[in-house]
């Protein structure tokens, strides 16, 4: 193997992959990335079983072949050169990387060792704008649960329905549900949340069209020059849809500025009690209070002014509120329940794709 790219170039690729090469999995593989040409394009991939990325990037190839090499080093290596082009030489096992003024050799290890990258043929394929699918994806992360004892909890949902793409993750205690475009293709893939985490980072600040392919046990996201393959997660989702009430008999339309405030207050006051605050809604005055006591350091009541319709209490862990706020766009918040033993919906009163569900405490 023998070729020349620009530093800026191949920086950017071991900054998309490196992160996904494993230091502490069972095979030592797996901490090295593999370097490979594909006709005059240099691809970097990694993978950690679960995940695999493959960053391609122009390069003027003189002969081709392929090596992996330790992603940790080589990633900090190359980020600490001068912008300019670089020339890579494999020689025995050995990857000679020269600019004009550093000369260096990273000892490699054949990729005849590294795992088989992962494709897929004949799955369905759609198309998401990368702005959409980064802003639902952020919206709706947060709500997947840690949990490997609930393997289905940790990933998240990508379902179609009546011609709609919905984007959904819960970890039992809340809820967020994501309303994202038109599809024609039927939709039902299960993602690790962790695989999602890594696409927001890849999304970044592109601007095209994301291809998204998926088959029984595979999705594979393309995103310009990057591609990422992640295992689906087996099993069925549960039928979350049950937990969302139709009517409520208790709402309140706030400003978000107003409602993030006083529970960022009151949440002071809830740390040892675990964030739980007793939220209370009065219809005669239109007013949501939110009060805390911490029971060795004093109590809080914060009030904003709202428009409220019937009245009532529920308690809630102020964490799980301050997430959906951060999650909901538009300067209202629209809080409905119906009853304090029931949940809890936040969402926009004038953009109706996208809704929060938290679960009561018990007061």
């Amino acid at each position: 193997m023998e070729l020349q790219v620009t530093q800026e170039n191949i920086n950017k690729a071991f900054s998309s992959v490196s992160r996904v090469a494993s230091s502490r999995g069972t095979l030592p593989i797996l901490s090295n990335v593999l370097v490979k040409t594909t006709g005059n394009r240099l691809s970097i991939s990694a993978t950690n079983l679960d995940i695999a990325v493959t960053h391609y990037i122009g390069s003027k190839v003189k002969n081709e072949g392929s090596i992996t090499i330790p992603a940790k080093l080589t990633h900090d290596f190359i980020s600490s050169l001068p912008t300019g082009v670089v020339d890579i030489k494999l020689n025995d096992n050995k990857l000679y990387i020269n600019t004009e003024k550093f000369e260096s050799v990273i000892n490699g290890i054949s990729s005849d060792e590294f795992p088989v990258m992962p494709t897929i043929n004949n799955g369905k394929e759609w198309h998401i704008p990368s702005k959409k699918l980064k802003t639902s994806l952020g919206q709706v992360i947060g709500s997947a649960s840690s949990d490997e004892s609930r393997p289905v909890l940790t990933g998240v949902y990508i379902y179609s329905s009546e011609n709609n793409l919905f984007i959904v993750a819960t970890d039992s205690y809340r809820l967020a549900e994501k309303t994202v475009q038109e599809v024609e293709n039927e939709i039902n893939v299960l993602v690790p949340a962790s695989a999602m985490q890594e696409l927001l980072r890849i999304l970044g600040d592109y601007s095209g069209e994301v291809v998204i392919i998926s088959d029984e046990q595979q999705i594979l996201f393309k995103v310009g020059e990057i591609e990422l393959v992640a295992r689906l997660i087996e099993g069925s989702y549960p039928d979350y849809k049950k937990l969302i009430p139709q009517k409520f008999e208790t709402t309140a339309i706030v400003k978000k500025e107003d409602f993030v405030n006083i529970t960022k207050v009151s949440s002071l006051f809830a740390r040892e009690s675990a964030g739980s605050v007793n939220i209370q809604l009065n219809s005669e005055d239109n007013t949501i209070s939110i009060h805390s006591i911490a029971s060795q350091l004093g109590e809080n009541t914060a009030t904003a002014d709202a428009k409220i319709k019937g009245q009532g209490s529920i308690t809630l862990n102020s964490r799980y509120i301050l997430d959906a706020l951060s999650a909901c766009e538009g300067e209202e918040i629209e809080f409905s329940f119906n009853g304090k033993l029931e949940p809890c919906v936040i969402r926009n009163p004038k953009k109706k794709d996208y809704l929060h569900i938290i679960m009561p405490l018990k007061s």
